[in-house]
């Protein structure tokens, strides 16, 4: 096998990691009880504006001064910087204070 084919394999290998991370998680998730699905914040009332990233088209958030992005970024930490919530994909960006959030498909 080339180098080319590793990587390429390394790659496709990873991807479907992540893949299966994910589907594990949101089944965890439907699996929680349904008092602990009530969030103290609401991600509409965050500003969002449109990004794009080496996966698509995204959103992203800088608005410290929000009551909702603290409590986000606060809920993000717990959850490992990231999260699923209300049909969104939504990380927080190392060593910065941005968000992303991406639609679920």
């Amino acid at each position: 096998m080339n180098d080319l084919a590793s990587v390429e394999f390394l790659v496709k290998l990873r991807d479907a990691a992540l893949m299966m991370a994910d589907a594990a998680g949101q089944y965890l998730e439907a699996m929680a009880p349904a008092d602990k699905e009530k969030k103290h914040y609401d991600i509409n009332r965050i500003k969002w504006v449109e990004a794009q990233g080496s996966r698509g088209p995204y959103e992203k958030s800088e608005d410290v001064g929000s009551a909702d992005f603290k409590a986000l970024t606060e809920d993000l930490e717990v959850h490992g910087g990231k999260l699923s919530h209300a049909g969104y994909f939504i990380w927080k960006f190392s060593n910065s204070t941005v968000i992303g959030r991406k639609k679920r498909s």
